[in-house]
């Protein structure tokens, strides 16, 4: 199974794909149910170990679900 940061690329990278309406879900202490979702497209550059966005970097263990136009493409 792809890991996360594997998907991302792919995404990102891949010709016929895209990060736009791609849905991520990640764990965040504190959100109502301690989880967050961000749009793929607000992804500044994925790092080595976490991506980084306009309001600060998440670590890809953090990422628990992956959607794309809502068919799930990772999910743990």
């Amino acid at each position: 199974m792809p890991t996360t940061k594997d998907m991302l690329n792919e995404l990102k990278w891949h010709p016929n794909k895209t990060l736009e309406g791609v849905k991520i879900y990640y764990t965040h202490r504190g959100a109502d149910g301690d989880f967050k979702v961000l749009d793929g497209i607000d992804i500044v550059s994925l790092g080595k170990s976490f991506m980084v966005l306009e309001e600060g970097r998440i670590p890809y263990h953090r990422i628990f679900k992956i959607v794309s136009d809502g068919n799930v493409l990772f999910e743990r």
